[in-house]
Formats: C-alpha cells, structure tokens, sequence
C-alpha cells in the first residue's frame, strides 16, 4: 500500500521504517527540514536499537523516502498516519496543537479518498475532533475514514515491539475502514483487536496508567520491606509467581519516567477531571512516584549528614536503558538535588551525555567512562540499569573511588555478590550492606 506518516520522532519514524521494511511505499513528513535531511542521509536524530540500517536499507531500495512538502507527501496516499507529538501542558492536560496542525494539511492536501490513522497518544474525543476538521476542510467528493491506531512502542525495543507486539488496537466506525486496516496488520500475525474509536483510545492510555500502578506499588512494597525487614527481591518474586500479577512491572527502583508514563497518568487524571471524575488512585500513583524520584539523594544524607563538597558519580542518565531519551529522566532530578546540596557531580552514560547535556550546560561534569566517573568520589548513585553498570567488575567501586559507597536505584546487584566486596551498598527495598574493610584508593 502507499502510507504516508506525519511525524518523524520516535513513534512516526518507527512506523515509517518498519512499514517499508514490510513492503510497503512508505512517505514520512516532517516540518523540521534538518531533521528531513539527516534521514535523508540515512542518519536518525535518536538513538532506537537497529533503526539506522533498516532506515538506510529502505532508502536504498526506494520503499521510503522523506519530505517536507505536504502537497507532495499525501498525494496519492491510501492510508495517512498521525504520529506527531502531543506535548504536556502545565496543567497536566495535552497540547494537541500539532495533531490539529497535521489534520488540516491532510484536508487541505489529499487528492483521492484516505484513510487517516491516528497513532500519537490522545484524549478520548480527540478522533472526533480530527474527524470534524477533516470533513469541513477536505474537498467535498473525497471520502476519508478515521481510524484510531495507538502505539505500544516501548523506546529501546521499538522494532520488536512493532513486529512482535501483544496485541494491534483498530478503533473505528467504518467497518470497511476496518478491515483495511486489519489487512495491513494480518502479516505480522498479532491479534488484533476491533473496537470503536473512543475505547481505543482508553485502551492507550489504561495500559500505561496500569504499568504506573503497578510500578508505583511495587515501590511502595519496597519501602515497606526496608522498614519491616523483608527482601523485595524475594517479595516480588513470590507475587509474580501468580499468573493474575505477573513478574512484568515488578521491579523497585526510584520510579518511571521518560515521554509516555509521566505525561500519560497527567493527562488521564484531567481527562477524569473534565467529566467530574476524581481519579484518586491515579493521583496517588503519580504521588508516589514523584517521591520516590528523591529516594536516593535522601538516604545518600541520611548517610552522610551534608552533602555539601562531596563527589556523587551520577550513573545513567537516561530515562531507560538503550535510548538516549532523558525526558522525565529521574537522572535529573537527583542531580538537581545533589547540586542544590553543595554536591559536585560528575556522571556517565553511554549514549544521552549530548542530551543532558543541552539542558544541565557545565553544571556538572560528564566523564566517558564508568572509571572517570568514579575516580575519587564519595559516593555513586546508579539511576540507569545500563548493561555496562549491571555487569561492572564490582572491584571497580574499591579501586577508583574515595570511599565505595553506592547508592543503587535500580538493583543493579544482587546481594550475594555484593557481600564479597568492602562496599557499602544501599538499594531499593532490601537489607542496607555496611562496608566491612576500607580498601584504599589506588
């Protein structure tokens, strides 16, 4: 089929790619001509595991190609796209200024009869708006059908997710439309589910609010733990054992963060706000995990007593591992705090130092390496479960550092292993270790 997708960040240049990778002709619009001329060089403006070379094999082969030109990009397009992005306001509800751009040059630029689809995450009722632009600004003898197709594309596993996902939601009132779309999908063999375009859109954003739940109670588990002296490793193991729960989403830390989970709870907490439905739960979601975001920087002072003039290595400062993504990063916020504390920090990630970069300046340090960053600190706070952390000679921590103190947000290590090193070692919902020996610095 001819596809057309509006949008080229992470959820639109996905699409774009897999689609043609699928076969398909594949067009994807962008206003930003800089980023257009990147990919046109085969080069992604975001770090997603095998994009590059599907990008530069599908360019190669002319299944797809880039513009800037809506004229151009939707002439002759069967299936329209909207993948752009939908940004938090301040007061916690979406700015669909950029949706509604996109709505009107497909009206004012389609030339056959379309199906325009709709896959960047709104507020149910948004289709029907989208819907009502279409037909007051398209050309009166063209026919076009909504449809609403939300992503459930995880950042760092995007490709699989698109070809080996759980489940493809197809939102429409036109059967026809439908079943068009449902023939798209077929060859990937997901199941697919049909519904109206209201419930589909719920079906977005109660998936993700559920993931915060269960992220945040597992968190709240975790603390409890620490207080009454249980394991949360082995807590949350014996839960998950359960098939109603699942070991899925299980796993304390200092909290979710990144584009979706934080915006995502917001906007549903306003969206039952509209229609005068406190959501309490979902505000006690988004409660607890704002305040496990401080956890660490907490116990680092309940350890030390002021931070001032310490040295913290900051250890991963994406939101996720493998992706560059440092929005809502909890990376930030504790670095933030340490620096509000009189710390100094210097802070290591394989691949977002650019992005941190752009919003933290010069305030703090950033170190190439796991060693650099550790060299003489006083203690580490890991924010990032990177495999390059995870499977880091834990003999690091005693030869590079002032003191081996580590502060561990995401459980990198497991408390056996820990044991046989003189490190003090403080993690999410588990016994504290106490350094036995000090080992000094080499």
């Amino acid at each position: 089929m001819k596809i057309t997708v509006a949008g080229a960040g992470n959820v639109g240049l996905v699409t774009a790619v897999c689609f043609a990778e699928a076969g398909h002709q594949v067009t994807c619009l962008d206003t930003q001509k800089e980023k257009i001329e990147m990919l046109e060089k085969g080069h992604t403006p975001f770090f997603e595991p095998g994009l590059e070379p599907l990008l530069e094999k599908n360019l190669a082969s002319g299944q797809l190609r880039f513009s800037t030109n809506p004229k151009q990009a939707y002439r002759g397009a069967e299936i329209i796209f909207i993948a752009v992005g939908t940004p938090e306001k301040k007061d916690g509800s979406v700015d669909l200024s950029y949706i509604y751009v996109a709505s009107y040059h497909i009206a004012e630029n389609i030339e056959n009869d379309v199906i325009v689809c709709t896959k960047s995450t709104v507020p149910v009722g948004t289709n029907d708006i989208i819907k009502q632009i279409l037909q007051h600004r398209k050309p009166r003898h063209l026919n076009v059908d909504i449809v609403s197709n939300p992503e459930f594309l995880r950042e760092g596993s995007a490709i699989r997710d698109f070809y080996l996902g759980d489940r493809i939601i197809i939102g429409a009132e036109n059967p026809k439309a439908a079943t068009i779309m449902e023939q798209l999908y077929l060859p990937f063999q997901i199941p697919i589910v049909i519904t109206d375009t209201r419930s589909a859109e719920m079906i977005k954003y109660a998936s993700n609010a559920f993931l915060a739940t269960k992220i945040s109670f597992i968190n709240e588990i975790a603390n409890l733990c620490e207080k009454v002296g249980a394991n949360i490793d082995e807590v949350s193991f014996g839960m998950g054992m359960d098939k109603r729960i699942g070991l899925n989403y299980l796993q304390p830390g200092i909290g979710y963060g990144g584009s979706c989970f934080p915006k995502d709870t917001k906007a549903l907490v306003q969206l039952a706000g509209n229609v005068l439905h406190p959501f309490e739960l979902l505000e006690s979601v988004i409660k607890v995990n704002q305040q496990q975001h401080s956890l660490l920087v907490r116990k680092a002072k309940e350890r030390f007593g002021s931070l001032k003039g310490k040295k913290a290595a900051v250890l991963g400062l994406a939101f996720k591992p493998e992706t560059d993504d440092i929005r809502e990063a909890v990376s930030l916020t504790i670095i933030k705090e340490l620096l509000k504390e009189g710390s100094f920090v210097s802070a290591y990630d394989p691949i977002a130092i650019p992005n941190a970069h752009k919003l933290l300046g010069n305030s703090i340090e950033y170190s190439t390496t796991i060693r650099e960053a550790l060299k003489e600190a006083d203690f580490a706070v890991i924010a990032t479960e990177w495999d390059q952390i995870k499977h880091l000679p834990l003999d690091t921590y005693t030869v590079y550092m002032r003191e081996p103190i580590i502060f561990d947000g995401r459980n990198c290590y497991s408390l056996k292993d820990i044991q046989r090193y003189p490190i003090t070692y403080v993690s999410i919902g588990r016994p504290a270790i106490t350094n036995v020996a000090h080992t000094p610095q080499h």
